[in-house]
């Protein structure tokens, strides 16, 4: 949303008479930055919406007439940011914890508001004092962690990740995901690759704790490929194994990788993106060459596949 103001002080200050303006310099004006000018505005445009809006006047109104109901306020807030007003609806989440500091949803509600304007510091601030009367509360516990990892602070997250799935019932396949996740970061892969084994045991088609294991056990190829093709099929799991290797920077091994994946599948397309990731980066050409047959009747097999088996510009595929 972009912000208007106006150029009218210098025309109103035109129309005072002499003895108004002496008066007036005698006082410093309160300087009003650009982000006040801003959000001022916002909070105006969201008054005169709520004035023509009958859903939001009506919840104002509701509201007034029994103001000790919060659901009505976390209504209130939500048409708000459906609506646009995202900083509005943030305000009365504030309002309404300051009321009511000890209703976990509106807390939970206010920390994810924060987060969603870019205010983690504020976020982790609000999540801590909840925590500091509530420290059982396991879902607060896992928005704290997740805030903490994205601000970097994995130590931090790691604490409050353990503290929600301690206190979590019944455990939860993704808060066991969210500490592996963490640990991951830490490289600590072989203590996350336990917690994604946790998650899959809650719930086995968790197909996100299912890739971060095969990341965490990236450090074994043969156990990570496995692992992705318990979900998918030969070709995707090798390539999955390549672009951790490309991202680990051992390009040679990730060429290996990719020509077992597009030996499974030619035009495997993520394999084929692997591939030319891996061309720019090492220098050498996007192409993975097909060994020549060692035997001769290897080589007429070869030849009569190219010849009556493969259309022009492609290979056959295994699958």
């Amino acid at each position: 949303m972009k912000a208007t103001v106006g150029v009218v002080g210098a025309a109103v200050l035109l129309t005072v008479s002499c003895a108004q303006r002496s008066r007036q310099a005698r006082r410093a004006p309160t300087p009003t930055t650009a982000v006040a000018s801003m959000m001022n505005r916002q909070i105006v445009n969201a008054i005169d919406a709520g004035e023509g809006d009958i859903e939001l006047r009506q919840l104002r109104a509701r509201m007034a007439a029994d103001p000790e109901n919060p659901a009505i306020r976390i209504e209130l807030a939500e048409s708000y940011q459906a609506k646009g007003f995202p900083e509005v609806a943030l305000e009365h989440y504030r309002l309404a914890v300051a009321r009511f500091p000890d209703n976990a949803e509106l807390q939970l509600r206010l920390v994810r508001a924060l987060r969603g304007q870019g205010l983690r510091r504020e976020a982790t601030q609000s999540a801590g004092r909840f925590l500091n009367a509530h420290a059982n509360h396991a879902e607060m516990h896992a928005w704290a962690g997740i805030i903490q990892d994205e601000l970097g602070d994995w130590q931090s997250g790691e604490k409050h990740h353990r503290q929600a799935v301690g206190h979590s019932t019944p455990p939860k396949a993704s808060l066991h995901n969210n500490l592996g996740h963490n640990l991951l970061m830490q490289k600590r892969a072989g203590e996350a690759a336990a917690e994604f084994r946790k998650a899959l045991e809650l719930e086995p088609r968790n197909e996100v704790a299912r890739n971060n294991l095969g990341l965490a056990l990236a450090a074994d190829p043969q156990q990570a490929v496995l692992q992705w093709q318990s979900q998918s099929d030969p070709a995707t799991a090798h390539s999955n194994m390549a672009a951790v290797l490309i991202e680990q920077r051992q390009y040679q091994e990730a060429r290996r990788e990719l020509k077992i994946a597009l030996g499974y599948k030619p035009d495997h397309p993520a394999a084929l993106r692997n591939l030319a990731l891996v061309a720019e980066l090492d220098g050498k050409p996007a192409v993975i060459e097909r060994e020549p047959p060692k035997t001769f009747w290897g080589r007429v097999a070869a030849t009569m596949e190219k010849v009556f088996l493969t259309p022009e510009g492609s290979a056959p595929s295994r699958q």
